[in-house]
């Protein structure tokens, strides 16, 4: 046994009497002394049955007898300890009421919704009580165990630890795959609630309505729920403030009539990860928070880069349509070269960050400074980072730093706490002209805005923030925009500012999807190598009768923008992919939807097709696109000729891409995918999953099972 904790330190410690770094002692001493831990225990046991006893009955009062010989000295001393026994566990009944009493109440304050709960008149519940249950949750997630609940359920370990980090707490790297399962599946334990709720608590969490979005799966056990314990609302209900813009289906074009599609590339993936947030909280996404273009984006491709000087390389294949079999499918993919890390550029990077109000919570302002902490890290000597928040004012919190001061950007993100309205336009008007006034030629300049974009308070109308912006990024430094949160989330103003900004915008729901956008793909999240993108196809009407361009629905141009280098479009980072699919009708089948044709023109002939057209060739793609610095554009052209394949001969890649398009036609309630099947997606995917190091595609498999459960089909 421990020879330097005494035995009223161990009594004091065993009652619960010790605080500070008396109980810190001998915390360690019985952790590591299993003799010492049986001892506290003996004594714990032994006090608590003399408290039943004391409570259950009177002490007895002894009879009368006559007069007894004189004890031997150790009877005395075995008299004394019992009488010490009694004194001391009649003292420390009340006490030890007292304390039931507490917990009890701090137990009731724990499952009810209202954070002020924790908070009783006599502060019992705030101190001693609540650091008994932090003090038991801790043990909790040291062991891996979960409390009172059960430590696996269908066969999978699941722990406390990892809902305490779901709602703030740090999980060590060994639990991180397990954490990750976890909150992908939204266990609820027991189906009441109360893990997640306890937990939350204990953290000082107070759960939001769009908390739930994320964390809870609503279901039969809310039921059971204690009076006053709230369920989960579902993402859809009216409480949820998000704004998405409205998105209207491309339809079919005939290839007589509209020979040419132009739209603008888009390397945003916000909207997969902000569905995946939709369906792991247990609901099915709004259809307009569905950008397919963003859903296929989110993963990369085996597109070969370039081997000449261009910035990129142009890949294109056809196949038989999964969901039509009378169409084709076109993929279009771009690859960008890529860069190595000894070779990327300076950096001068300004974080814009909102600390007002709204950004209290867990998967909010915790997670952007997680997030930014993890992207510092990948920094050197010769990155400048600086930090400008916003609230009601805005104020530069850390001047121009050298990357390899990363204990003082840390310190600066520690400092961070949320408070007060939003003034956002303030804000991004001092991080521009901190990034202009430390410009580095040749570099990387560039404003890291992380929000929840409700803003409330100065340049609040989209017009002024957008004009701001677009005006800024002509100087050079564009524009990163990372979206946090639920509930509230500005969807629609945060997509809009991002291109404005000649940037590129992503939502960040977990610290994976973090690493993910700030280390994974850093380089192309910061490094541009061309701007302005934009694709134009010319179909042959003697090969293709009609077509239509899958996604991109808020990217399209008129066809006389492609020529119009004043047309801001879409910009590509260094080793990012693009992929654009369109959906085929060969010549000589139905176009959906065809408009009844016209008579015959009084005043003048139809045009005669070209000699071009009796070629095998099925379309031309164009695109034209600028050097970051450049004002003046430069013109690709890349014909693709008759190469139709049966769709499981198509490349692995090509068939995930359009298992994907299908994912997302279906959770938009597409008119075009009547017959596909939730079913279909997923035989397709898990065929074409190929080498999947990351997971990210596994993880879609698992976000297709949830959405056909959720649509009950």
């Amino acid at each position: 046994m421990n020879g330097s904790i005494d035995d009223a330190k161990v009594t004091g410690f065993a009652l619960g009497d010790l605080e500070g770094e008396e109980r810190a002692e001998v915390e360690r001493a019985v952790a590591q002394d299993p003799e010492l831990a049986a001892r506290v225990e003996a004594i714990r046991q032994a006090t608590e049955a003399m408290t039943r006893g004391f409570a259950a009955q009177p002490l007895p009062v002894p009879p009368v007898r006559a007069p007894r010989p004189r004890p031997s000295r150790w009877g005395w001393w075995v008299a004394a300890m019992t009488a010490a026994v009694l004194v001391v566990g009649t003292w420390h009944m009340h006490r030890l009421e007292e304390r039931r009493e507490a917990s009890s109440r701090c137990n009731v304050a724990i499952t009810t919704v209202d954070p002020a709960s924790l908070v009783d008149s006599e502060g019992i519940c705030e101190t001693r009580g609540k650091r008994n249950l932090a003090r038991n949750l801790h043990w909790y997630l040291q062991e891996g165990k979960d409390g009172d609940y059960n430590e696996s359920q269908d066969g999978a370990d699941v722990s406390t630890r990892g809902f305490a980090a779901a709602y703030g707490a740090t999980p060590s790297e060994q639990t991180e795959t397990r954490l990750k399962a976890e909150l992908r599946g939204a266990r609820d334990l027991n189906g009441d609630g109360n893990d997640r709720l306890f937990v939350a608590k204990v953290y000082g969490t107070a759960p939001s309505p769009g908390f739930w979005n994320i964390h809870a799966q609503p279901g039969p056990g809310w039921a059971g729920l204690p009076p006053g314990v709230q369920g989960p609302p579902r993402a859809d209900e009216p409480s949820n403030t998000e704004g998405y813009d409205h998105i209207t289906e491309n339809a079919f074009l005939t290839s007589a009539d509209d020979p040419l599609s132009t739209f603008s590339i888009d390397v945003d993936t916000a909207s997969y990860a902000n569905v995946r947030r939709f369906l792991t909280g247990g609901a099915l996404p709004p259809p307009d928070a569905v950008r397919i273009e963003e859903l296929v984006n989110y993963f990369t491709y085996a597109y070969p880069g370039p081997t000449d000087d261009r910035p990129f390389a142009v890949h294109m294949e056809m196949a038989s349509c999964p969901w039509n079999a009378q169409h084709q499918l076109l993929r279009i993919g771009l690859k960008g070269r890529t860069l190595d890390a000894d070779k990327r550029p300076p950096s001068n990077l300004v974080f814009l960050l909102d600390v007002s109000g709204s950004m209290d919570d867990p998967r909010k302002l915790p997670l952007v400074k997680a997030g930014i902490g993890m992207l510092v890290n990948q920094l050197g000597e010769n990155d400048r980072v600086s930090i400008v928040v916003y609230a009601g004012n805005s104020g530069l919190v850390l001047p121009p730093t050298h990357g390899d001061r990363k204990a003082d950007v840390q310190n600066a993100l520690e400092r961070l706490q949320a408070g007060g309205s939003t003034n956002g336009g303030a804000g991004i008007e001092l991080a521009y002209k901190l990034a202009t006034d430390n410009f580095i030629t040749g570099g990387t300049n560039r404003v890291i805005l992380a929000t929840d974009g409700d803003w409330n308070v100065g340049a609040t109308s989209h017009g002024d923030l957008e004009t701001l912006i677009a005006d800024k990024a002509k100087s050079g430094v564009f524009l990163t925009v990372l979206g946090f949160g639920m509930g509230n989330l500005k969807d629609d103003t945060l997509e809009r500012l991002a291109d404005k900004g000649n940037g590129n915008y992503a939502y960040i729901d977990t610290l994976n999807e973090a690493k993910k956008v700030l280390v994974e793909q850093m380089s192309g999240t910061l490094c541009t190598i061309a701007k302005d993108v934009k694709l134009q196809i010319e179909f042959n009407p003697a090969r293709i009768a009609g077509y239509r361009l899958i996604g991109y629905e808020n990217r399209m141009l008129a066809k006389e923008d492609f020529n119009d280098d004043k047309k801001d479009a879409g910009e590509i980072g260094a080793g990012h992919t693009v992929t654009a699919l369109y959906e085929l009708v060969p010549a000589g089948v139905e176009v959906p939807g065809a408009k009844p044709g016209v008579d015959p023109l009084k005043y003048q002939q139809p045009k005669e097709a070209a000699p071009a057209a009796a070629s095998l060739d099925l379309c031309t793609v164009k695109l034209r696109y600028k050097a970051p610095e450049a004002t003046e554009s430069t013109l690709m052209e890349v014909p693709l000729k008759e190469g139709r394949a049966r769709f499981d001969d198509a490349s692995g890649d090509f068939r995930f891409a359009a298992a994907v398009a299908g994912y997302g036609m279906l959770l938009r309630h597409s008119q075009y995918a009547k017959g596909f099947t939730w079913d279909a997606v997923s035989e397709i995917a898990s065929g074409a999953v190929g080498e999947d190091g990351a997971g990210y595609r596994h993880e879609f498999l698992d976000l297709v099972k949830k959405a056909k459960a959720l649509s009950g089909k």
